[in-house]
């Protein structure tokens, strides 16, 4: 019986590490950037993926003990894609009593009849939720719209960015939108996806799959992403390093004029340096 019980504590053991960390992380990453405050109303985006329900738990749990009050209110947007199983996140969410509200808007028709047949919906499809959530979120006074993007989410989108569109842009943990009536947080920014796929299956997540773009294995978010994970293979910790890189950045040691002033560079002589003047 003790060697029955044995693997059961150590897995018992092992999840309750991965949840301390996972909280220390969504913690320190809304204390450092100031995500959430007194009185916000949090609108969490779930898209019922791994990363939504990860993020949505994580601040429930963080919610129960924080020093400042805030309201959550869960959020999905359903897209009419065909199959979409309507009853999961509604059942899901009345489980745990959180306010919960559907956003019915018929995207996917719009993306299959824009989007060429082969080529990549992230990008269009990404757009249109965003229209979609805004607007609710203006609507319903909502002061923070919590997306569950992770670390490797904004590594990616930074490599993304430097091989297909020649700039040194991430996504940011936090950031006021264009039009700047939103401020967006990112409360997974500090999370490893692995981390974050052990604890929804340990949790065990009603997950729903995208059949919109998660099959779309050839686009090159996918691409970059198989890339990281070779490189993680090769080097564990490198991915970890490259986060922390995209938090230490030094403008003069690049070559962007607009955001270091090169032309003003000048060398500074001792004052009892003499410069010769011979040749």
């Amino acid at each position: 019986m003790s060697a029955v019980r044995e693997p059961c504590r150590k897995r018992r053991t092992d999840f309750n590490k991965l949840r301390k960390r996972l909280r220390r992380q969504v913690g320190q990453a809304i204390e450092d950037f100031s995500m959430i405050g007194e009185g916000d109303r949090v609108m969490v985006c779930l898209s019922g993926g791994k990363d939504s329900y990860t993020m949505l738990d994580i601040l429930l749990s963080l919610q129960r003990s924080a020093p400042v009050r805030f309201e959550l209110v869960a959020v999905n947007l359903d897209q009419k894609q065909p199959g979409f199983p309507v009853h999961v996140l509604p059942e899901y969410m009345a489980k745990l009593g959180v306010p919960f509200h559907v956003i019915e808007q018929d995207t996917y028709s719009v993306v299959k009849q824009i989007v060429p047949e082969g080529k990549t919906m992230c990008s269009l499809c990404s757009r249109l939720r965003r229209g979609s959530l805004y607007t609710f979120a203006a609507k319903h006074g909502m002061t923070r719209i919590a997306l569950g993007h992770h670390r490797d989410d904004m590594i990616e989108t930074l490599f993304l960015n430097m091989f297909h569109g020649s700039r040194m842009k991430g996504m940011p943990p936090k950031l006021r939108t264009d039009d700047g009536r939103h401020i967006v947080i990112r409360p997974l920014a500090y999370c490893s996806e692995r981390d974050i796929e052990a604890y929804a299956a340990a949790r065990g997540f009603p997950i729903i799959p995208c059949s919109l773009c998660g099959s779309q294995q050839n686009s090159q978010r996918q691409a970059i992403k198989r890339m990281l994970r070779s490189w993680e293979k090769e080097a564990p910790g490198r991915l970890e390093k490259i986060f922390r890189a995209m938090q230490n950045v030094v403008p003069s040691h690049l070559a962007d004029r607009e955001l270091f002033d090169f032309g003003s560079l000048s060398a500074h002589l001792p004052a009892d340096c003499e410069v010769s003047t011979e040749t």
